[in-house]
Formats: C-alpha cells, structure tokens, sequence
C-alpha cells in the first residue's frame, strides 16, 4: 500500500526550471483519508514543478475516473474527472496573511508533500449532485430503480388531497 510519503517532492536538490512527476491515485490513497468522500477512484495525477529563486509554482493536471453513485437510480458509475489546477509556494521565514493561498517554506523545509493538495483538488472536483446520465440512457443506470421512483411518484400525486387552506393561501398569489 502506498503511504502519502510517497507523494513528497525533496525540492532541495533540484535545479531552477520546469520538472516532472506522475502519480497514481487509487484506492489506496483514499484510505489513508479519514471520512473520505471518494472511496475508489483510477486516477494519474501529472505534477509539472517550476523552481524559481524564491518561488515553487505547482501545475497539477488530474485525469481519470471516480467510483461515484447516482442520486437518482443509486447505480454505481465510472465518473470522469479532469482537473488543472496551480498552487504556489513561497520561500520565506515570515507568514503570510491568512487570505493568501500561497504554501509559505521556511529555510528548514527540504520537500513538499503535495497528498493533501491532491485529496482536496479532487473532492472539490466532484460534483455535489451525481448522476450516472439522461433517464436511463447509460448502460450504468438502474432502469429498474427508475421505473420503480416513477411507480411511487404516480401513486402519491394521485392520492394528494389538498388543504383547503392551502387553497386559499394560492389565491392570494392570483
């Protein structure tokens, strides 16, 4: 199992200019998260590293898929992730404002672990409602599940028997 060390970048020996890493983020990953909302997931994680004089700018490309269910048919589906995003990441002995999101490196720090930014750039990316597709029309959705939603949905509308003072807070709005 990989340990989130393994997602540490030693910058000290690096030279100035642009520098690559790749990642594989699976399930593994995600187990070392407590509570965490993605559970599976088959994900390359591209990390393009710009050392300058006093700055690290970090390019983080995410692709792949996420084991995610369907609020609608509760069906489990491969959901399609893609994700560019930057970080920075200063050299400097005093902190900076809590606005900024910018990671401050002091003269003691020699790598970068970059697991959480990873774990928090994919859970932002996933969407707040999930849902596997148009009405049945992915080979993932629960068509069964559908019919028996409509089924329920049918029947309630049928048997609603309106207040009548309901009725008249309606005409108040004509």
């Amino acid at each position: 199992m990989k340990s989130l060390k393994d997602f540490s970048i030693p910058f000290t020996g690096l030279k100035l200019g642009k520098h690559q890493f790749e990642y594989a983020v699976t399930d593994a990953f995600f187990d070392q998260f407590d509570y965490s909302l993605v559970k599976k997931a088959n994900l390359q994680c591209r990390v393009e590293l710009e050392r300058q004089e006093t700055m690290l700018i970090l390019n983080f490309d995410i692709t792949g898929t996420i084991d995610a269910n369907c609020d609608k048919c509760l069906a489990q589906y491969p959901q399609q992730v893609d994700i560019h995003e930057q970080q920075v990441a200063k050299f400097s002995e005093e902190p900076l404002g809590e606005d900024e999101e910018i990671i401050v490196l002091t003269k003691n720090d020699h790598e970068i672990n970059i697991a959480g930014l990873i774990y928090e750039y994919i859970n932002v990316a996933m969407p707040f409602i999930t849902v596997c597709g148009n009405e049945g029309n992915t080979p993932y959705c629960d068509k069964e599940m559908l019919e028996s939603l409509n089924k329920l949905t049918a029947n309630t509308e049928q048997n609603e028997n309106t207040d009548p003072r309901w009725d008249v807070l309606k005409k108040l709005n004509e």
